[in-house]
């Protein structure tokens, strides 16, 4: 298997469905994702920003501590870090990768990378794979940055919900209430219709 391919698919297979949620650790957010989700019994991978798990180790503990993933999500969230300098392009994904595993401690696994708006170039993808990490991205795109409101959320999400989908959400990047209480809805609902929860495959 090529590791710089995109990974679109759930580690599982089957009915189940792989969220995720990019730019935290956040100290308001987070932990309101992670109960939600210990009342599912639902695991996730959150995607997080390299300085931000260095100011905040306790969540990023927290995430590994509940069975969820972790991803790389670069150092600056530079959605045009493809035009940018190779050296850059390694500093953003090596960097943020320390900072991560730094905060989440020594028996933690760094599993994936995903480019900050899914710029993923070649290049990018090489440089992530060439540090174990299996670039993902996603294809149940929720736009919850956008904030229009819950029932637009969760129409984003149910537009193209399938089995294997990949969920992008939010839990850093600015006031993420309307994507907690969205997700206490997706919840619900995906238990209701029998879905069972995965990670992105590796």
């Amino acid at each position: 298997m090529n590791n710089a391919l995109l990974q679109f698919g759930t580690q599982d297979g089957g009915r189940s469905v792989a969220l995720t949620f990019d730019d935290g650790p956040d100290p308001r957010w987070t932990p309101k994702v992670l109960a939600l989700l210990a009342q599912h019994h639902a695991k996730a991978t959150f995607c997080e920003i390299g300085p931000n798990a260095q100011r905040y180790p306790y969540l990023t503990k927290s995430i590994v501590a509940a069975g969820d993933r972790l991803c790389d999500h670069s150092v600056h969230h530079n959605e045009r870090q493809s035009r940018m300098p190779l050296d850059y392009n390694i500093h953003e994904i090596a960097d943020a990768q320390r900072e991560i595993s730094d905060a989440a401690g020594p028996s933690a696994k760094l599993w994936y990378y995903r480019a900050p708006g899914g710029d993923f170039k070649p290049a990018i993808r090489n440089i992530a794979a060439q540090h174990g990490l299996r670039p993902i991205g996603w294809s149940d795109d929720s736009d919850d940055w956008k904030r229009r409101g819950v029932p637009g959320i969760l129409q984003n999400i149910n537009r193209n919900l399938h089995p294997g989908s990949i969920i992008l959400m939010h839990d850093g990047g600015g006031d993420r209430s309307q994507t907690v209480a969205a997700l206490a809805k997706l919840l619900d609902q995906l238990d209701a219709q029998g879905y069972t929860y995965s990670f992105p495959a590796r």
